[in-house]
C-alpha cells in the first residue's frame, strides 16, 4: 500500500511505497513550474525526509504539469531571500542525499531547471523534452552548479558548446550527448522511472550507497565551490548594458544589439 504525505503549502507532493521502497516527490505548481527558494526548499525537505527514512532505497523526482521545471520566473519580482546565492545554497542539499534518485523529465528542464534535473544520479526524458541553459542568452553567467553537472555528465567540450550557445537541447540529441539516460513515450515516463528506481531499490541498498558516494566523490564540496563563483559573476553580468539589452531583446522579441559592455 503506497503512503502519501503533503508539504503543508501544497506544492511538492511525496509518496513512498513500502512494497518497493520507491519514493516519489513531485513538484506541484503547474503547468512550468518556475523554481524559486521556496519551491526548491520544500523539494530539498521532501526529499532529505525520503533519504532518512528506512524503508526508502530509491527515489523519483518528477513534476506535474507541461514541464518538469521552466526555470526562474523572471516577470515576477523576486522575494529577500530570492536571489542566486541562497538558491544555491539550497540546492546543494540535494548533494548531500545518500539515496540514488531519477529525475523524469518531461517537457522543459531550462536554467535552473536543468540544473535541478543534472543533480539526479539517472534522467528519463518524454520524447517531448528539452533541455537548454539559456544563461548566456540573458546576458549572465551560467549557475545551479551547471560548471559542474553538466561536464561530469556530457564532457568538458560539449557542455562548453551548450554553455556558450544557450542552445536548445531537444529529447533525442539528448540522449546522443548522455544527458539523459532513457527516451520515454510521455505516458510511459512517471512508470518507466518508477520501474528504474525499483531496480535500483532491489539490490542490497548499503552496497549501493556504498558506490554511489565513492562515484559521487567531491561532488558536493564541488558544487558548493561553483555556485559560490557563479553567483558571485551572475551579479557583476546582471548590471551590464549587454544584460540590460539582453533582456529588452527578449521582451521585445528580437535580435539582441550587444556591445561587451
Amino acid at each position: 500500500m503506497t503512503t502519501e504525505t503533503m508539504t503543508a503549502d501544497d506544492e511538492v507532493r511525496m509518496t513512498l511505497d513500502p512494497q518497493s521502497h520507491v519514493g516519489v516527490v513531485e513538484l506541484n505548481r503547474p503547468p512550468n513550474n518556475f523554481l524559486d527558494i521556496s519551491l526548491l526548499r520544500a523539494v530539498c525537505t521532501a526529499m532529505e525526509s525520503l533519504d532518512e527514512t528506512p524503508g526508502c532505497r530509491a527515489i523519483v523526482l518528477a513534476a506535474a504539469g507541461k514541464h518538469f521545471c521552466a526555470g526562474r520566473d523572471f516577470s515576477k519580482p523576486r522575494g529577500p531571500e530570492d536571489d542566486s546565492a541562497s538558491i544555491y545554497r539550497e540546492a546543494g542539499r540535494l548533494l548531500r542525499l545518500r539515496t540514488p534518485f531519477v529525475a523524469a523529465v518531461q517537457g522543459a528542464a531550462i536554467g535552473a531547471g536543468l540544473g535541478l534535473a543534472l543533480c539526479a544520479d539517472f534522467r528519463f526524458c518524454s520524447t517531448r523534452a528539452y533541455f537548454t541553459a539559456n544563461f548566456v542568452r540573458l546576458g549572465l553567467h551560467h549557475g545551479f552548479g551547471l560548471s559542474v553537472t553538466l561536464p561530469r555528465v556530457i564532457g568538458v567540450q560539449r557542455a562548453s558548446e551548450l554553455l556558450y550557445t544557450g542552445d536548445k537541447v531537444g529529447a533525442d540529441h539528448a540522449a546522443e550527448l548522455g544527458l539523459v539516460d532513457r527516451v520515454c513515450a510521455e505516458d510511459t515516463l512517471r512508470d518507466a522511472a518508477v520501474a528504474f528506481a525499483a531496480r535500483l531499490a532491489g539490490v542490497p541498498p548499503l552496497a549501493v550507497q556504498s558506490i554511489r558516494a565513492t562515484m559521487r566523490t567531491g561532488l558536493a564540496e564541488q558544487f558548493r565551490a561553483a555556485t559560490e563563483l557563479e553567483s558571485a559573476e551572475q551579479a557583476r553580468l546582471s548590471v551590464t548594458a549587454d544584460a540590460k539589452e539582453a533582456a529588452a531583446a527578449a521582451r521585445e522579441r528580437r535580435p539582441g544589439r550587444f556591445r561587451g559592455a
